[in-house]
């Protein structure tokens, strides 16, 4: 399905060379997550946007140069800003990191975009490597939270942090991908399974 207004003509903006016109990149996001919303993975393509953003293809490509790498700033630039959470316990710590993610995908298009990034993925070696590189720094979040919990002794000190995290990652992605994020009322228990586990 195409929406309207992806084929209507829009104003070109003028080019700055190699860098990046804030105006120009900020339209070309917008155009991504629209139809990325709009249309899902199948309809999302660099000539949808182009056309939808009113930019020339060269310049998405170059300044994104390729389709995951465009998927990726369009989901790191809706991702909220997430304060670290100090409930007092790392239990609490925790769910209150899953409960706001859940949130986060459910609510806004975000959700979608971090779908589709994951199902290029799949079939792009390139866009496995962004995926990769991109979560490092989400991951290094959440094990900064685990890390102080078993600084705090919420967890024995030799607890492996990094289990924690991918054990959480993989419950919340499985949510995520199987379209199951209502059912955060489980979170608490589930976080509970992880760290007992983990003591």
């Amino acid at each position: 399905m195409t929406d309207a207004a992806e084929t209507a003509p829009t104003r070109r903006r003028t080019s700055i060379g190699g860098r990046r016109n804030p105006e120009s990149a900020a339209a070309i996001l917008d155009a991504a997550a629209a139809i990325l919303a709009e249309n899902g993975l199948g309809g999302f393509s660099i000539e949808a946007v182009a056309r939808r953003a009113g930019a020339g293809k060269p310049t998405i490509y170059r300044w994104w140069p390729n389709k995951a790498a465009l998927l990726i700033d369009v989901y790191a630039r809706q991702k909220e800003t997430v304060l670290q959470a100090d409930t007092g316990s790392l239990q609490g710590d925790l769910e209150d990191v899953l409960s706001r993610l859940f949130d986060f995908w459910r609510y806004t298009p975000a959700g979608a975009a971090f779908r589709s990034i994951i199902a290029e993925a799949q079939s792009d070696p390139e866009a496995l490597e962004r995926l990769r590189a991109f979560l490092v720094e989400r991951r290094t979040y959440v094990r900064e939270i685990v890390e102080r919990g078993i600084a705090r002794g919420d967890l024995p000190a030799d607890a492996d942090g990094a289990a924690i995290v991918e054990m959480l990652f993989g419950f919340a992605w499985m949510r995520l991908l199987t379209g199951d994020l209502g059912a955060a009322g489980d979170i608490p228990r589930r976080v509970h399974l992880i760290l007992k586990g983990a003591a």
